[in-house]
């Protein structure tokens, strides 16, 4: 078992003195970091800046317990504290900051964030778990304020779950669950909802989580008391504090951010508790200056007086650190000791200034020589062809006045040069353009890849097992098949455990989980609050420490809470880190077609379109739903798949390989093949569509039906223009509102497949009204595509090429 800060403390005066003189030394390099980096920023060498000074006595103190196998999510002023554990170097500080493209010189992300976007990389190379229990790990900072405590509550709660979940490889996340997840937030940000729901679950479930509130009294320029109901955070949250022999609430520490020895115990106490009770603990700091206001975007000086900002001077941490270290002395055999004079200090105030300097040279000169040598490798090749066109030597020029060069510059001169030699087949400009496709394969790597996993675990890969059926296999309700299937994905990945609103004590409100938590346990199978959006962050956590959680949002239209989630974390963890962190949530919720305004919803135009980087998947029925469990088991995708709603009590045959048989993403199944019109649908609207095609060929029209089954990714193999290419015909045919999900087809079919080539009518779209459907049968007729729309609609395109064949219908 770890041992806790507190118990390791029985220190000689010498090593103290040594602790305390390395502290400063670090707040020093770290405060000296924020300085240059403004500076870089309003020299132009860089964009953006946002710093941590300030606050580098409260990081110093909590990175000092911080072991190896915890985690910390936070936010971008954490610097101090990256450099404490060892995340962050000064020179990857300023490579982040120049928005270097090396994963090497720029570990966090590759340049993809802005700078103060911490983390630290969990996968090997091939997209293998490192042994995160030898690292002290960060998950990948995102900017949304509040956006990253709801994944927070899901990297606590995975060291509760380990405590009693082991499996093959399971030491390489956990040692026994004695890991603390720590949090980092701005006291304007406790504002937000995802702030308030995540402490709450963590108090209802008693999570092992540290959160420390940033408090300067301010949101960029809005004071805390215009922020919420009091200005004391703290004593907002008295109700929140645990009583003793009670396991609800949590344990709240209030410390001033200029005060090292109060800093020291008050993080000392909060390990305590956290590592050793699993008490979530809030720890306040207060008084926190920030000496360079909030960003290079402006000054502090517009909305702080200047009562303030003297007292920001006064009270600013390194200067009361410096302080207390002068005024430190304690008599040891007769003799007093000190722990450092002012000359010794101000030689750490110089060196710190030095290594600063030193660091930003070294990544400048790095990041300048990737454009450097860009530049010798293109411009001879374009002066190459100066003799071809008279424009070229004008782009060299003005290509050669620019003072500061970046990558966009030296392709807009290529690109600029070969649009102006177009037409030419010469060997100089088929070197330009070997040249050019050459670098843009390296860039497209660097700013477009790992969207979605490239390891060998991706989803693509999983192999198509298909259902087996025998003589004996029974016709069981929908329900039956998934709920069967989970039972052996639980017995055979003790890793997976499943939670939401009613997954537990009654199996979820369809039964597809009954009897689960009585095998399983509730560790595995658990209810939770209603709270989707900490739902998803328990999934994001869990899965980011090599648990592989299904997170289950009861109804489709809820998944609208946890959006913001999906769109700025989930979907963006392997992207944002090029590679360094997945999160492998399987998202479980049923919808589409059934009653009522928030019970047959299908917002899949905003789950398309806002999470990129997650796969879709809309099985048709129980059946195909089971085997995408199974192929997302095999994967380091996340995924949402979408059970449909109204078919939990319609009859399916169960396949004998439960557990085993899998769907594959991307591809699409032909369910009826036809001759004159292809349709295109997916989900729930297919046995509708099914409907109206049997009635189209009662009239003469041979109607294919293509369900999707996969929106992302989408019909990898082109299958669907084949189609088209046989019948000349398409229609999609989708329950979301006009332009939603069906435009999305319409453009993956006509412009990727390129379909659009054997077309002999105009593409056809069916899809619902724009309003939400109203209540019950009718409401869901009137409101969605039905057989007689379908058929109508479709009748129409034949009956505007031959009306003699096909007569209107009115």
């Amino acid at each position: 078992m770890q041992t806790t800060y507190i118990e390791t403390q029985q220190i000689s005066f010498q090593d103290f003195k040594n602790q305390i003189l390395e502290d400063y030394k670090l707040g020093r390099v770290s405060r000296e970091m924020s300085y240059l980096g403004r500076r870089e920023v309003l020299t132009g060498k860089a964009k953006f800046g946002i710093f941590g000074d300030g606050k580098e006595l409260p990081q110093l103190a909590m990175a000092k317990v911080f072991k190896d196998g915890d985690f910390r999510s936070g936010y971008y002023r954490d610097q101090t504290f990256a450099l404490a554990v060892d995340a962050l170097t000064v020179e990857s500080f300023f490579a982040q900051l120049y928005a270097d493209t090396s994963v090497e010189r720029e570990p966090a992300s590759a340049g993809r964030q802005m700078n103060g976007h911490f983390a630290t990389r969990s996968l090997n190379a091939d997209g293998s778990w490192k042994d995160l229990t030898a690292q002290k790990n960060i998950s990948s900072d995102i900017s949304p304020t509040a956006g990253q405590m709801p994944r927070l509550l899901g990297l606590a709660q995975a060291s509760k779950i380990y405590k009693s979940v082991t499996f093959e490889g399971s030491e390489k996340f956990s040692k026994g669950g004695n890991e603390v997840a720590f949090g980092t937030i701005g006291d304007a940000s406790t504002a937000e909802g995802h702030f308030w729901e995540t402490l709450n679950a963590a108090c209802a479930l008693q999570v092992p989580m540290i959160v420390s509130i940033w408090d300067d009294g301010y949101g960029i320029s809005v004071p805390t008391m215009k922020q919420r109901a009091k200005a004391d955070i703290a004593e907002m949250l008295s109700g929140f504090q645990r009583k003793e022999g009670e396991f609800q609430g949590c344990e709240i520490i209030q410390v001033k951010a200029w005060d090292y020895p109060a800093l020291l115990d008050a993080y000392a106490r909060a390990e305590q508790f956290a590592r050793v009770e699993s008490i979530p603990v809030v720890v306040h700091v207060i008084e926190v200056t920030q000496p360079q206001g909030h960003s290079t975007s402006g000054s502090h000086e517009r909305y702080k007086n200047e009562e303030r900002l003297a007292w920001e001077s006064q009270f600013d941490g390194l200067v009361k650190f410096r302080e207390w270290i002068l005024n430190y002395s304690i008599e040891i055999d007769g003799k007093e000791e000190v722990l450092a004079t002012a000359e010794e200090l101000d030689a750490i105030d110089d060196e710190a200034k030095k290594k600063v300097k030193a660091g930003q040279k070294t990544a400048w000169e790095s990041y300048q020589k990737t454009i450097t040598d860009l530049v010798q490798s293109v411009l001879p090749l374009v002066e190459n062809l100066k003799g071809q066109n008279s424009e070229i030597e004008g782009f060299i020029g003005q290509f050669n006045k620019l003072v500061s060069k970046a990558k966009k510059d030296v392709f807009q001169l290529v690109r600029k040069a070969l649009l102006a030699t177009r037409g030419s087949d010469s060997q100089e400009r088929n070197q330009l353009m070997q040249k050019y496709q050459e670098i843009f394969e390296v860039e497209k790597d660097n700013y477009s890849s790992h969207l979605y996993s490239q390891s060998q675990w991706k989803a693509e890969n999983v192999k198509e097992i298909r259902p087996v059926y025998s003589d004996g296999s029974e016709e069981v309700d929908g329900r039956v098949v998934v709920r069967n299937n989970f039972d052996r994905i639980f017995e055979k990945y003790p890793e997976t455990l499943v939670f939401g609103e009613d997954a537990g004590n009654i199996g979820d409100v369809n039964q597809g989980l009954e009897g689960m938590q009585e095998k399983y346990g509730d560790v595995r199978i658990a209810d939770t609050g209603i709270r989707e959006a900490t739902i998803l962050g328990q999934g994001i956590g869990m899965a980011m420490r090599g648990l592989r959680p299904i997170a289950e949002i009861q109804y489709l239209d809820y998944i609208l809470y946890c959006l913001q989630g999906m769109s700025d974390d989930l979907a963006t963890v392997q992207y944002r880190t090029k590679g360094g962190q997945k999160a492998p949530v399987i998202i479980r919720t049923r919808g589409h077609r059934l009653e009522g305004v928030w019970h047959s919803g299908s917002p899949m135009a905003g789950i398309l379109n806002l999470s990129k980087g997650i796969l879709v998947l809309v099985p048709r029925n129980l059946t195909k739903a089971a085997g995408f469990y199974n192929t997302m088991l095999q994967s380091d995708d996340p995924a949402v798949i979408v059970e449909c709603l109204n078919g939990y009590r319609l009859k399916e045959k169960q396949p004998d390989n439960l557990g085993e048989f899998t769907v594959p993403v991307g591809k699409i199944e032909v369910t009826k093949e036809g001759s004159d019109v292809t349709l295109v649908t997916y989900g729930s609207t297919w046995r509708i569509v099914m409907e109206a095609a049997e009635a189209l060929e009662k009239i003469g029209i041979s109607a294919e039906v293509i369900d999707v089954q996969s929106l992302i990714p989408f019909d990898l193999t082109h299958e669907i223009a084949e189609s088209v290419k046989k019948t000349n015909r398409l229609v999609v045919i989708d329950e979301d509102v006009e332009g939603g999900t069906s435009a999305f087809i319409l453009q993956q079919i006509l412009e990727k497949q390129k379909a659009f080539r054997y077309l002999d009518s105009d593409p056809l779209t069916i899809a619902a009204n724009d309003h939400r459907p109203a209540y019950a049968s009718d409401g869901d007729y009137f409101s969605k595509p039905s057989a007689d729309d379908m058929v109508e609609k479709i009748y129409a395109m034949f009956n505007e090429t031959n009306p003699q064949k096909y007569p209107a219908i009115s």
